[in-house]
């Protein structure tokens, strides 16, 4: 099964790049707000395969994963507001669009559809994170306590990235 298109936060990050538009830097304040969303739109998926599914794995995953994600999303808040940095969303915000895409489709799918295509998300949205983070955002970063947050982080969104795969294997054995 195809996993959900969700390498959103890469998208997002990258969409700096493209040359449709000129090049825009990165700065801390929105890695700030990609960071922060990132978060937050895993925080929301979770919340809905708390509600979708009725497979205890699923459903313990999701808990783990709302909670780190939490977690983390309140450490950047409070990182963000000492270093008085204010988050700023891209102009244009791929990252939140897609998040609204994948929501819709996952909230298309209902049983054990629903539980392969929410792993399938997670997996695909963790490898997105971690490509982001290592080739695009950790590189922008100019404040050294913000990129020492970012780089402490990171080993919590390669776990994830396993769980997930080890409850995809499960769930497609």
């Amino acid at each position: 099964m195809r996993s959900l298109a969700f390498p959103a936060l890469a998208l997002s990050a990258l969409a700096y790049l493209t040359p449709h538009a000129p090049a825009a830097p990165l700065d801390d304040p929105t890695i700030v707000a990609i960071f922060d969303a990132a978060n937050t739109f895993d925080v929301e998926t979770g919340q809905l395969a708390l509600q979708r599914s009725h497979t205890k794995a699923v459903r313990e995953l999701a808990q783990q994963f709302i909670h780190d994600h939490q977690a983390v999303r309140q450490q950047g808040r409070d990182l963000a507001k000492q270093l008085a940095v204010t988050p700023t969303p891209p102009k244009d915000f791929a990252l939140a669009r897609q998040h609204a895409e994948a929501m819709k489709e996952l909230r298309s799918k209902s049983g054990a559809e629903f539980d392969r295509a929410y792993v399938a998300h997670e997996i695909t949205y963790h490898q997105a994170v971690l490509d982001a983070v290592t080739g695009t955002l950790l590189p922008a970063i100019k404040n050294p306590e913000l990129k020492a947050f970012v780089e402490k982080v990171g080993p919590a969104f390669q776990g994830h990235l396993e769980a997930a795969k080890q409850l995809q294997k499960r769930l497609t054995a």
